[in-house]
């Protein structure tokens, strides 16, 4: 199934602000565009430092930029169409600061 971004203006809104990130997202747009998903398995596949996160959350970090940036989204495999919701987009420190807090089960920012 191919994926559907949901909230791909913050992606852009974080990459105007952080003009360095550019490069790393637009690769990582370029791969979710292309990408045809069943399972998690295959997002696992296709993102391979990507991070399931547990407790039934059915939300995913991916390392974007050599683990530079981390981006949390959620997901839903439909019956056409896996949607894909962006969450939270910040550094690696700002991610582990929600590590922490154990916040980044909940975060909902975008």
């Amino acid at each position: 199934m191919r994926v559907r971004l949901i909230k791909r203006k913050s992606i852009e809104d974080f990459v105007k602000k952080n003009a360095q990130s550019r490069t790393s997202f637009r690769i990582w747009l370029t791969i979710v565009k292309q990408a045809d998903w069943t399972t998690v398995a295959d997002m696992k596949q296709t993102f391979g430092s990507a991070d399931l996160l547990g407790n039934g959350s059915y939300r995913v970090v991916f390392n974007i930029g050599g683990n530079t940036y981390r981006m949390i989204c959620s997901y839903h495999f439909g019956e056409k169409w896996v949607y894909m919701y962006v969450k939270w987009i910040g550094t690696h420190a700002a991610y582990d600061t929600l590590c922490c807090k154990n916040r980044q089960y909940t975060v909902n920012q975008y």
